[in-house]
């Protein structure tokens, strides 16, 4: 994989019940105002406000509270803070490792993940002092990063390596060995329930792999899906995986319960991050290509999703799951 092009390519969405913030310029976040469901209601996707933030934004993660954003700045090595309140940085970029990518924040909001792409390691900062505590060397082009539900371990997957680095957050050290999963693994995501890892494998055919976090092993064969998937993220309820596969333009859905995919559905160009609103009601497709997020109804036609309002322009795109 060539490092610049994962650079230059890859952004990080995440989401809140009432503002998804995107990591969507060179030097700024954007903030997407969201709010009930269905067509009536399509007038609230809109931009309310931009944020300077540091060079070349690309993962973002908000705290369980909503309270803060963490912001990852790629080509400055460091992470911006938002007061999601009045939507304006608090502090200093805290400095992290080379080329950060993906952040993920643990449950009880005291500590936020940073994958270094370019260092092999990951930051951890206390979110109290917004100052770095542990580096925790990984796999080679650490990528995404996603938290279990009760916060004892973060799963890093390794783009070169084609594997996932398991860190027990009471510790701030990896446990066991890597876990091979496919080729170029990229977005990352955990279920509800805590039981699944999810990974979006950049293999050359597209696949994703299903890691048990009780055993930390990949089960069932890879998951065929479509060329080129990035960003991963499951529904609040785990029944499904909704993958984005950047080359042709469309998001694949996973059936969790069979571990298979059920349907496929046509968004932008080169779509990347697809968080997924807390209520379930709509999931976000950030389209690097053309700049915009298409919005996803979840449940609203005979299968498992339609469109229901059309799409949001913005300067950029962000990328769902750094993925946390």
């Amino acid at each position: 994989m060539n490092q610049h092009d994962t650079m230059r390519r890859h952004r990080t969405v995440q989401g809140r019940a009432q503002r998804l913030l995107l990591g969507l310029t060179a030097t700024a976040a954007m903030v997407l105002g969201i709010a009930g469901m269905g067509t009536a209601t399509a007038a609230a996707d809109t931009v309310i406000g931009t944020i300077t933030v540091g060079a070349a934004p690309l993962g973002v993660a908000i705290t369980p509270d909503g309270s803060r954003a963490y912001v990852t700045n790629n080509v400055g090595n460091s992470v911006s803070v938002i007061d999601t309140a009045n939507n304006t940085v608090v502090g200093a970029p805290i400095p992290v490792g080379t080329n950060p990518i993906g952040v993920a924040i643990t449950p009880n909001g005291t500590r936020a993940y940073v994958t270094n792409f370019g260092g092999g390691t990951v930051s951890v900062i206390d979110t109290g002092t917004n100052m770095v505590t542990a580096t925790v060397p990984v796999g080679t082009n650490p990528f995404g990063v996603a938290i279990t539900p009760n916060g004892t371990r973060a799963y890093v997957t390794n783009a070169t390596d084609g594997t996932v680095s398991v860190i027990d957050t009471g510790t701030d050290m990896v446990v066991g060995g890597p876990i091979l999963v496919g080729n170029g693994p990229q977005g990352v995501a955990v279920t509800p329930d805590g039981s699944r890892a999810y990974v979006a494998n950049r293999d050359g055919t597209g696949t994703v792999s299903v890691i048990d976090t009780g055993t930390d092993m990949v089960v069932g064969g890879p998951i065929v899906v479509g060329p080129d998937p990035e960003g991963v993220a499951i529904t609040p309820d785990g029944s499904r995986a909704y993958v984005t596969n950047a080359t042709d333009g469309t998001v694949s859905v996973i059936d969790t319960g069979t571990d298979t995919g059920i349907e496929t559905v046509p968004v932008g160009t080169f779509p990347f991050g697809v968080p997924i609103a807390p209520d379930g009601s709509r999931a976000y497709v950030t389209n690097n290509g053309d700049n915009t997020v298409s919005v996803i109804a979840i449940g609203k036609c005979t299968g498992s999703l339609c469109f229901d309002f059309g799409s949001g322009t913005g300067s950029g795109s962000g990328w769902g799951s750094v993925f946390s």
